[in-house]
């Protein structure tokens, strides 16, 4: 759980790394999150209110997430961007987060590997 809450007390820290599992941590607890509100939603009958309420909540922390993530692999945040482009961006994006970040320090901080251990 604190993969999920660190991420959401760094909601606009664009600056730095992340790993590939702080990464995907937050995926995996946030989709339970989203399925249960979405039932919640339709339950009440006010879908989608829940579900965009929640998802404006969490879009500055997802996408400064994401920007570390793309600096642990070298890359600029504004690589993110790909993601407006149907289905292919969507692949890119899903490819360049599941990629191994470097293994040594680069132009955006100290490997977050190397911190940890």
């Amino acid at each position: 759980m604190h993969y999920y809450v660190d991420v959401i007390k760094r909601y606009a820290d664009f600056s730095g790394r992340a790993r590939r599992q702080e990464y995907w941590m937050f995926v995996l607890f946030s989709i339970p999150i989203i399925v249960v509100l979405m039932l919640v939603d339709f339950a009440l009958g006010s879908y989608p209110v829940i579900f965009w309420i929640y998802n404006l909540a969490v879009f500055l922390p997802t996408l400064g997430l994401s920007v570390r993530r793309l600096h642990d692999t070298g890359r600029s945040g504004w690589w993110y961007l790909v993601s407006v482009i149907p289905f292919v961006g969507w692949i890119a994006i899903i490819v360049l987060m599941a990629i191994e970040g470097d293994a040594g320090p680069n132009a955006y901080g100290p490997s977050p590997k190397q911190l940890q251990a």
